[in-house]
């Protein structure tokens, strides 16, 4: 599974260091190839409800298969388009093979290891994460021997032997496919709408401020902080690659400690380091905040979707991590809209940045009153596995 969510995410982020060769090639517009990144983002929003739906119907492995299936013909497209609008079609069909791919490996990975999700989902967000962190340097070596076409046509490649193996080893191997999952989708989500307020309650806020703040990234530094814009770039990727050790430590972290303290200590982690970017002067200082910004973020992700797996009982599952995740999903995507607004409302990126970290601090503190009083549902499986 690791290969599959490497190649899912390498599919979602690739198009990003091949606009400027596509705009080249096609003589279109910025818009025109922007577009192509969006669409692979709006790919991966819009199956995470119907995938979650299907998943009562269908074993969770079969659905992964699908994804495989569809990445494999989806960058095809993109190898061979000799318009814009194919290449859309390809970047939208990579996304909706990532958003399958994601509502249905992560349950299934709690079902695998029910006492270590939060080290599975740490190990598995790694993979990811090096996607992200390598994507650049993947594109730069193809682009040496090859056109940005053989980019797509390695990708569907690696994609089919990813998915023929996945295949073959769940088809003889004793893999959960969900049969105990409830069939009634909604009355799942109805039934658990506690943990998935609970889940986006805490984590998303910062999901949207970190949204925003890695999108302007770059823009940030160069505005406000007059760094060369290679360099602002560099620090973007620093921020990503701090990001690789980070699933993985607050995965494991997630399985040894109480879900909200750490979840709270994240989003307050977040804030200090945003206004501690907002106040550093000098490459090294910038470096330093970029590194910690990195872990601290980078961390959020593993923690939140062991929250919400392993808080939720096994009928249920599938379907209320599929409202959480969309849901999750698109309040991010609103962070970048976020930061564009209130920067033509007329304040300054410093200004924007500090305001999404007095934000994160009051929510915390609104969030750890509601922790002392109420209390968030929470329980590991593990520990009703004992009980029963």
């Amino acid at each position: 599974m690791c290969s599959m969510v490497l190649l899912v995410n390498l599919a979602r982020v690739v198009f990003a260091p091949l606009l400027e060769p596509v705009r080249t090639e096609f003589g279109a517009s910025a818009t025109a190839v922007g577009l192509l990144a969006t669409l692979t983002w709006l790919g991966s929003a819009s199956p995470r409800l119907p995938t979650g739906y299907l998943l009562t119907r269908v074993p969770r492995h079969a659905v992964i298969g699908g994804a495989g299936a569809i990445l494999t013909v989806a960058p095809l497209l993109a190898a061979t388009a000799a318009s814009l609008p194919v290449l859309w079609a390809s970047a939208f069909l990579m996304g909706i093979s990532s958003g399958m791919y994601f509502i249905a490996a992560k349950p299934l990975l709690s079902d695998l290891f029910p006492g270590r999700i939060g080290s599975a989902v740490g190990v598995h967000g790694t993979a990811s994460q090096l996607a992200a962190a390598g994507a650049p340097l993947f594109v730069t070596g193809v682009l040496l021997v090859g056109g940005w076409r053989l980019v797509f046509a390695l990708v569907s490649v690696a994609a089919a032997a990813a998915t023929v193996a996945f295949v073959a080893i769940a088809s003889t191997s004793n893999v959960p496919n969900g049969e105990g999952e409830s069939r009634d989708f909604l009355g799942a989500a109805r039934r658990q709408w506690r943990v998935v307020l609970g889940g986006i309650a805490l984590a998303g806020f910062a999901g949207l401020a970190w949204n925003g703040v890695f999108n302007f990234y770059v823009s940030y530094l160069v505005a406000a902080k007059a760094v060369p814009e290679a360099t602002a770039r560099t620090l973007l990727a620093v921020v990503f690659a701090a990001g690789v050790p980070a699933f993985t430590v607050a995965g494991r972290l997630a399985d040894r400690v109480a879900y909200v303290p750490l979840l709270l200590s994240i989003g307050v982690g977040f804030a200090a380091c945003l206004l501690a970017l907002t106040a550093a002067t000098g490459i090294g200082q910038l470096a330093a905040a970029s590194v910690a910004l990195g872990l601290v973020i980078h961390g959020l992700f593993p923690a939140i979707d062991t929250y919400v797996l392993d808080s939720l009982p096994d009928a249920h599952r599938a379907s209320a991590y599929a409202v959480f995740s969309a849901t999750f999903i698109s309040l991010n995507a609103l962070g970048s809209v976020a930061v564009g607004a209130l920067l033509d409302a007329g304040l300054v990126y410093t200004a924007v940045f500090r305001l999404f970290g007095i934000g994160a601090l009051a929510l915390v503190a609104v969030l750890a009153a509601v922790q002392l009083t109420v209390g968030f549902p929470t329980g590991r499986r593990a520990r009703r596995s004992e009980a029963a």
